[in-house]
């Protein structure tokens, strides 16, 4: 199933697609949306938070449940089936704009209607080799400013006690600036920065991948 959802004056829209080679029965449709202010630790806050990190619970900001579909059939092919229902928060709580900090992450803004499509020519790829691909801007309700690709690596440690996983930005190139034509292929073209990076491995204690 593909879902694709947009945020537009304070109303959650979208359209369900599901793909199926025949009929099928199902016992019904829904779908939750929970919105939960929560903090998380990292590695790079070791030492920092722990003093209240116990005592700070998770605040709910958003609990909602609708039924998209009643329990039947849905026949073979593909069946798009809209939804929509009112971005409300719990009680007097306020959602915030989109930011993204070192100990502070907020996700939950209205967002205008895109639709932006691409590929990668290889999700395996030889080190020594470009990474390569390319992405489209469809279509925007708002101009785009800028098109970056995040190159992030994922070092994981530990031991049967447990294990530390941490993901870090290793290189951010900008492939587009400013608001680029609708419909136009971009291509991605990005180089491994080869003292940053290494083959994905494993061991017993630790693995890296990106």
């Amino acid at each position: 199933p593909l879902l694709v959802i947009c945020c537009f004056q304070e109303t959650v829209a979208g359209v369900i697609t599901l793909s199926c080679k025949e009929a099928m029965q199902h016992h019904g449709i829904s779908l939750s949306m929970e919105g939960i202010v929560n903090l998380q630790l990292s590695s790079k806050s070791v030492g920092v938070f722990e003093a209240f990190y116990n005592s700070v619970k998770p605040i709910q900001l958003i609990s909602n449940n609708i039924e998209v579909a009643k329990a039947g059939k849905i026949p073979g092919g593909k069946t798009e089936i809209p939804f929509e229902f009112p971005l409300n928060t719990k009680g007097n709580k306020v959602l915030y704009e989109t930011y993204h900090g070192v100990f502070v992450n907020i996700q939950k803004s209205l967002l205008p209607r895109f639709l932006i499509r691409g590929h990668l020519d290889a999700t395996s790829c030889v080190i020594s080799q470009p990474l390569t691909g390319e992405v489209v801007v469809e279509k925007s309700e708002v101009p785009v400013k800028s098109i970056e690709l995040q190159l992030v690596r994922v070092e994981t440690c530990g031991c049967a006690e447990g294990y530390a996983r941490d993901a870090t930005e290793i290189q951010n190139i900008q492939i587009a600036e400013g608001d680029v034509c609708h419909g136009l292929p971009i291509p991605i073209y990005m180089v491994f920065p080869r003292l940053f990076t290494c083959p994905t491995l494993e061991t017993t204690n630790f693995k890296v991948g990106q």
